[in-house]
């Protein structure tokens, strides 16, 4: 029987090939989005800009609260 289902399921095995690769690149990006090294990194180029003048304190304190619910995982 998995044979049988297997070789009418050939024609969309391109298909079924590409969504496998689109969930593989979606769960890299993710792992890599909420990775706490890199939330830190984005935390410390944060500080930078503020301390710099590039950002205002309103700002900082926005994009702050996102990259700590990031590092949080919510």
């Amino acid at each position: 029987m998995g044979l049988i289902k297997e070789v009418l399921l050939l024609p969309i095995a391109p298909v079924r090939g590409s969504l496998w690769a689109v969930q593989q690149v979606l769960t890299e990006a993710e792992r890599q989005y909420y990775d706490p090294a890199s939330v830190r990194a984005e935390l410390a180029r944060l500080e930078e800009r503020l301390t710099s003048g590039e950002i205002d304190q309103e700002t900082f304190d926005r994009i702050e609260d996102e990259l700590l619910d990031r590092l949080e995982g919510k």
